[in-house]
């Protein structure tokens, strides 16, 4: 389930930026289909990947994470 969080997280920012879904695959060297991936939650990103992608909104990893869940 944590890949779906980040997932909703890494797409709502993406679009908040105004990035498609196309342009922000080829700014981060994946393919659209990785990325679509990821967004719909069916796959975890790799650290480095998560760091490139807070770098190209202009946003930190920590804005980007899923919040913390009190359990």
């Amino acid at each position: 389930m944590e890949a779906d969080k980040w997932g909703r997280r890494i797409r709502a920012f993406r679009k908040l930026k105004g990035y498609t879904q196309e342009g922000f695959a080829k700014e981060l060297g994946v393919s659209v289909s990785i990325l679509g991936e990821i967004e719909r939650g069916n796959r975890m990103p790799a650290l480095d990947l998560i760091e490139r992608i807070a770098g190209l909104l202009n946003i930190t990893v920590e804005d980007l994470a899923p919040p913390e869940e009190n359990e």
